[in-house]
């Protein structure tokens, strides 16, 4: 059973019926093994639910065309679900059903359903016949394998909605609630004629609800809140109003997460500030998300925009990696008052490496390092890359000296994170001289030179990246990892040997 620190309250609190987490599988797709143990990790935390995000790896039956490389076996999601059952925790599948579909539109069976040719994000609502078909037969797919009285069915991030000419009209017409509620209420009644709740985040319906009383009242929105003002999207003590039901969703990897950098101080303010909110704002569920990828891809295309290939724009470090922000999540959960952050990092260190309170603060100092990022070459906030190299190399090197005789592979992914965040600035700032309005072809095998210094280090890096994910996620997605993080470097060794 894994040590809760700090987990339990010296008083009752009112509880959420769902303490939920989220599991994205669209990329960084985990071993069967390794969702078992997160999953007993996650009921010694006390979680009681998990939605997964099962995506391209469900294997459908009438639509396996769908499914991917990394896609489960029936037995393998059975037998999942079962061990989650055994220990307290049910399983929530969800089926986007309207945005987010690239993995269904990027097969030729299902082309015509899109929205616009090229960007394949999103069915056209106004293609409810045919979809309603293709839902009908996904949701009753799901509902063979999972005993939950939920399915999500997604809905969020919709950005194309009004965007063909059919659905024009319907927004001119009617107005573009009407064109979302019309389709989404079909969605719906799917869910409900095969005995289930539907769930779907919240933001669309929050910014567009003039008709989102035709929803059926079976219908659970998710807030989702990654740490802006309350009411972002719209106003929920309206949609309460009309009987609605709410959750909450924080999240412990998100925009702008990277390999190279999380906002680790926003995830746990996140926590601090919206979880005791949901609770006085009569939420009835808390699910904290933790994204892979922002669910956007580049593709490469053959004639007439059919897709050869997706890849996703951006990753973030394996979940491997954040067991402290899901202790934070569950302590969050059982407190009548709202978490501290550094004082639970330090309890947090204490109590997982054993670590004195300066050692603790050390990692504390680390995790609320400046999440600065690098937008187009230059840095956001500091004066240089070299001053950004400077400034988080003391963390770094703080971080680099703590010792512990135990759950030392977690302290271990605490390292590699900061020495891919330098490696990240070290090849930045030879892209930045690469990309100086003084620069010489004739500079080339200076900059050559600094990039054989990176690749070796990147080997170096990549083979503990290895050692210390392998069983967490498949030997061959470790090894795409790895390369579409190097990417970038070979690219610009290719082309400054060429100036040689």
């Amino acid at each position: 059973m894994p040590s809760n620190v700090g987990a339990q309250s010296s008083e009752p609190t009112e509880d959420f019926k769902i303490k939920g987490f989220h599991l994205d599988l669209r990329i960084q797709v985990m071993t069967p093994q390794a969702l078992k143990e997160l999953a007993d990790e996650l009921s010694g935390f006390g979680i009681n639910t998990l939605i997964m995000e099962w995506e391209g790896t469900y294997p459908y039956k009438k639509h396996a065309v769908i499914s991917n490389e990394y896609s489960y076996t029936r037995e393998e999601i059975t037998d999942f679900i079962a061990y989650c059952d055994d220990l307290g925790i049910k399983v929530i599948p969800l089926q986007q059903s309207l945005g987010h579909v690239e993995y269904i539109l990027r097969n030729p069976r299902y082309s015509h359903l899109k929205e616009d040719r090229k960007d394949i994000s999103q069915l056209c609502p106004m293609e409810a016949v045919e979809s309603k078909s293709l839902f009908k037969d996904l949701f009753s797919d799901l509902v063979e394998t999972h005993n939950s009285d939920y399915i999500h069915i997604g809905g969020d991030e919709t950005y194309l909605l009004g965007h063909c000419e059919k659905c024009q009209l319907k927004v001119k017409e009617e107005g573009k609630s009407k064109l979302f509620v019309d389709y989404m209420k079909m969605i719906t009644e799917l869910v409900i004629e095969l005995g289930k709740k539907p769930v779907m985040w919240a933001d669309i319906i929050l910014k567009h609800p003039e008709a989102a009383s035709e929803l059926p009242k079976e219908t659970i929105f998710v807030d989702w809140n990654y740490g802006w003002k309350i009411n972002h999207f719209g106003d929920i003590p309206k949609l309460q109003e009309m009987g609605f039901t709410f959750w909450g969703a924080p999240a412990i990897r998100c925009h702008p997460d990277n390999w190279y950098v999380t906002d680790w101080t926003t995830h746990f303010k996140n926590q601090k500030d919206f979880i005791p909110y949901a609770r006085e704002a009569g939420y009835e569920g808390m699910v904290i998300t933790s994204w892979s990828t922002t669910g956007v891809y580049g593709f490469t295309w053959d004639v007439g925009y059919d897709v050869i290939d997706m890849v996703q724009i951006r990753n973030t470090y394996p979940l491997s990696a954040f067991r402290i922000l899901i202790a934070s999540y569950a302590k969050a959960l059982d407190m009548n008052t709202a978490i501290n952050p550094q004082d639970f990092v330090v309890a947090y260190a204490s109590d997982r490496f054993g670590f004195n309170k300066a050692e603790a603060l050390k990692l504390w100092d680390f995790l609320s390092a400046e999440p600065e990022l690098i937008s187009n070459g230059h840095p956001t906030k500091s004066e240089s890359i070299a001053k950004m190299k400077e400034t988080y190399n003391s963390v770094r090197k703080e971080l680099l000296k703590l010792k512990t005789k135990q759950n030392e592979a977690e302290l271990s992914q605490f390292k590699l994170m900061a020495d891919l965040r330098m490696h990240y600035l070290d090849f930045k700032e030879v892209e930045f001289k690469y990309n100086a309005p003084n620069f010489l072809s004739s500079q080339a095998p200076v900059l050559l030179k600094e990039l054989d210094v990176i690749l070796l280090d990147a080997k170096r890096l990549n083979k503990r990246f290895l050692k210390l994910n392998k069983g967490f996620l498949y030997d061959s997605e470790l090894k795409e990892q790895n390369e579409l993080r190097v990417q970038a470097v070979h690219v610009l060794y290719d082309r400054l040997s060429k100036l040689k």
